[in-house]
């Protein structure tokens, strides 16, 4: 058994699962891999965070980039 390489900081959205069938939900974490900064953490757990899917880890300033409105000049 291999030890836990992320520790989950807090959980900002929880989806719930597509259906009754589904073992993974979709999840905003604020995250710790290896021991090193918080990211953002969007992607797949199973209910007891055994089991992930593959996702992506975002820092804060480039999530902030991705969900800040662009303003274009004409």
């Amino acid at each position: 058994m291999t030890a836990r390489n992320f520790e989950i900081k807090e959980t900002m959205l929880a989806l719930p699962q597509k259906s009754e069938t589904d073992i993974y939900h979709i999840e905003l974490n604020r995250i710790s891999w290896f021991g090193k900064e918080d990211k953002l953490d969007i992607r797949g757990w199973s209910e007891d965070h055994s089991k992930m899917t593959k996702g992506i880890s975002l820092t804060a300033v480039s999530y902030t980039h991705l969900t800040l409105p662009t303003i274009y000049s004409v």
